[in-house]
């Protein structure tokens, strides 16, 4: 089939690659240059945590999550260069004023996992990462992980060489079969929209902004994605190799995509060197902010109808969810292309 991926983030570039593998042929719509960064994805922290997820998500965004987990080893062999992956799980701890929330964190992920809680274990931080020792008590959570959303988002361009890319595209008008920009109007026999928040005219989202700093560290030796508990805010740094961390926060609900303020700064930094001293020494690389699409209940949709489709509201799960939207999507549209297979036969 002649089919339309409209959108480059995560969930159309990872569409688009899987469909193409099938043997369709794709035509990527995008309002960037396709070597561009400007796509929220770019500024992802590359977490792959569905049991942390749980304490703010819904059970869906779990079972979702412990898909994608099982999808990202298989798919990322299939691409044609390395992208940084690891799976050996995450901590979250607290400083001992706030402990409570780490135990109110764990009393809630272990209330939703149920059955499942043995993902959970309550260890000494120190067990897991040596430098971390004075955190005293925390959470493993062995199921957990991380990736590189760059170095994933460069290999899927580059497995889509062989696609037709309109990049500097704004397309005006999306509907089945028929793509619609300031210049032309195409015709394909199956369209996709995956633009994120430039899907607004057709769907009710809302900018959540997400706030990264990458330090240089040579000083500190983390090897886990550690989360620290606050009663305000919950902070996340993620090893990378050769001594890179990324610093960051779980959300902030506000559309505004101007540089990182002094405040945001002050608080990842300092929340960083509270948990390594070792920071205090750290260079700052650089700073992150984009906006995520987000809907009003925080779920992922995937609408797959007779030559049409949407991937939407990834909210900030968006590295974390993509393999399991797409294979659900594309097992929906192949399900509809069967019926109609069978319905042509039979006339």
């Amino acid at each position: 089939m002649q089919i339309a991926i409209v959108g480059a983030g995560i969930a159309g570039r990872m569409l688009a690659w899987r469909l193409q593998k099938l043997g369709h042929k794709i035509t990527i719509f995008d309002k960037e240059e396709r070597n561009s960064q400007a796509a929220c994805s770019f500024a992802a922290a590359g977490i792959l945590s569905p049991l942390a997820e749980l304490e703010m998500a819904e059970a869906a965004i779990f079972e979702l999550g412990c898909c994608s987990m099982q999808l990202y080893p298989q798919w990322l062999q299939e691409l044609p260069q390395t992208v940084f992956f690891k799976q050996i799980g995450s901590l979250v701890t607290a400083h001992n004023n706030d402990k409570v929330e780490l135990q109110h964190f764990k009393n809630v992920i272990k209330r939703k996992l149920g059955a499942d809680s043995g993902y959970v274990e309550a260890i000494a931080v120190g067990e897991k990462e040596q430098e971390l020792k004075q955190l005293g008590d925390g959470l493993y959570l062995s199921n957990e992980g991380q990736i590189d959303p760059i170095a994933l988002m460069k290999a899927l361009q580059q497995e889509l060489s062989q696609a037709q890319w309109l990049d500097n595209c704004l397309v005006k008008n999306i509907e089945a079969n028929r793509v619609v920009t300031e210049q032309q109007e195409y015709s394909f026999d199956w369209v996709f929209d995956c633009r994120g928040l430039g899907a607004k005219q057709d769907l009710p989202l809302r900018g959540v902004r997400g706030e990264l700093l990458w330090l240089k560290a040579p000083d500190v030796n983390i090897e886990h994605l550690t989360r620290l508990m606050h009663p305000r805010y919950r902070i996340y740094i993620v090893p990378r190799p050769d001594n890179i961390y990324i610093i960051g926060a779980t959300e902030i609900e506000s559309e505004d995509s101007s540089p990182l303020s002094v405040r945001s700064s002050l608080e990842l930094l300092s929340a960083a060197y509270s948990v390594h001293k070792g920071f205090g020494e750290a260079r700052i690389i650089k700073s992150v902010v984009n906006c995520r699409p987000a809907l009003p209940d925080n779920l992922p949709l995937v609408k797959v109808e007779q030559g049409f489709g949407q991937i939407n509201g990834l909210y900030r799960h968006g590295i974390l969810l993509a393999p399991a939207l797409v294979e659900k999507a594309i097992t929906q549209f192949q399900a509809l292309t069967e019926h109609e297979k069978q319905y042509a036969v039979n006339s």
